[in-house]
């Protein structure tokens, strides 16, 4: 490794955070995924994971809650140009039935969704294979997307590899669509599909849910046991009523198995922090409470075996402020993770 100052500017070819380490040397890898075939409003995110490498090298290291967890090693794969290529011929796919409100029956239509759903399966075994190569090499995933269904693969690794693992879920989305506007694996869709198809996925835990369907809410209440809502405006009555959030964190972690995956949508914030996602909703979770909410699971005793940062869109002409946000939030997440599996202390 090379030697660097942690009080001192970022060298101009560190890699992310400003750090030295090689991916070997690292526990935690970073793995990009450029995607947002099946976005149907803002767009951008696909640009996500490069904006937040581009604008990290801005941060402090010094972290107020954890004693200097990037000597851990932290490391950020290159942008696979394939994924790439996939995403630019989705999206393109996407597009045209996104704009004729679905495909229908038109067979153009119906074999483009064809086209996108393909291009879907290809993105996921890739992201499966590539998070379970760096599992079993004994590294920690954090995924860095792109849209929403980007981790749907590194779930599923991970699930398989922590039988009766809980998912702790941001957003202002359920995202339990079924095959939205026609394609299977919509960014909608990602937490149906894991509750449909990833049977090793114990309790998902959704905070912050603010915007979503009928279709979703039923679902949702289906499941019994299983998945567990903290809608926004639920949180929002009991701190105005005087509940301090210190106790609904406690609750909301509660609902959680020993081993947990932390999915992150940056929209789950409040949209003063991510203005350019692609489908902001008023309301939304302080990013102090956010972090306050990750730390209160790591400090049960709970471990966080990965997780994912996905919805960051860059501001046009330039405008960093989502990136700036979104890679200290990752930075965040990281430090919070690594204590949870004993490679870093509480300051």
């Amino acid at each position: 490794m090379t030697a660097f100052d942690p009080n001192s500017v970022a060298a101009d070819d560190a890699g992310i955070f400003g750090l030295p380490y090689t991916e070997k040397e690292s526990a935690l890898v970073y793995l990009p995924v450029p995607w947002e075939a099946t976005t149907s409003y803002g767009g951008g995110t696909s640009d996500g994971p490069a904006a937040i490498r581009a604008a990290s090298g801005q941060i402090d290291l010094f972290d107020f809650d954890v004693a200097k967890p990037y000597e851990a090693g932290l490391f950020m794969r290159e942008e696979s140009a394939e994924v790439r290529a996939w995403n630019k011929a989705a999206k393109a796919a996407a597009q045209k039935v996104i704009k004729a409100g679905g495909a229908g029956k038109n067979k153009s239509l119906l074999a483009a969704a064809k086209t996108v759903n393909g291009l879907s399966d290809k993105l996921n075994a890739w992201v499966y294979k590539q998070a379970g190569a760096l599992m079993d090499a004994d590294k920690i995933v954090g995924l860095v997307g792109g849209d929403h269904s980007t981790p749907y693969g590194a779930m599923k690794a991970a699930a398989e590899r922590h039988p009766g693992l809980g998912i702790l879920h941001f957003d202002a989305h359920h995202d339990l669509r079924v095959a939205y506007e026609g394609f299977t694996h919509s960014h909608a869709s990602i937490f149906y599909n894991v509750l449909e198809d990833v049977p090793q996925v114990q309790k998902l835990v959704q905070v912050g849910i603010r915007d979503f369907c009928e279709q979703e809410f039923e679902y949702a209440k289906s499941q019994g046991q299983r998945v567990k809502v903290y809608y926004d405006g639920d949180l929002t009555r009991r701190k105005f009523s005087g509940q301090a959030w210190t106790y609904l964190c406690n609750e909301i972690v509660e609902h959680l198995p020993e081993q947990v995956w932390v999915s992150f949508d940056i929209d789950g914030l409040d949209p003063r922090f991510c203005p350019h996602t692609g489908t902001p909703v008023p309301g939304g979770l302080d990013f102090k409470e956010a972090s306050f909410l990750i730390g209160t699971l790591v400090k049960s005793g709970r471990s966080i075996v990965g997780f994912d940062l996905n919805e960051v869109s860059p501001g046009p002409d330039g405008d960093e402020w989502d990136a700036n946000v979104a890679m200290r939030l990752l930075y965040k997440m990281s430090a919070w993770t690594l204590v949870s599996q004993d490679k870093a202390k509480l300051r």
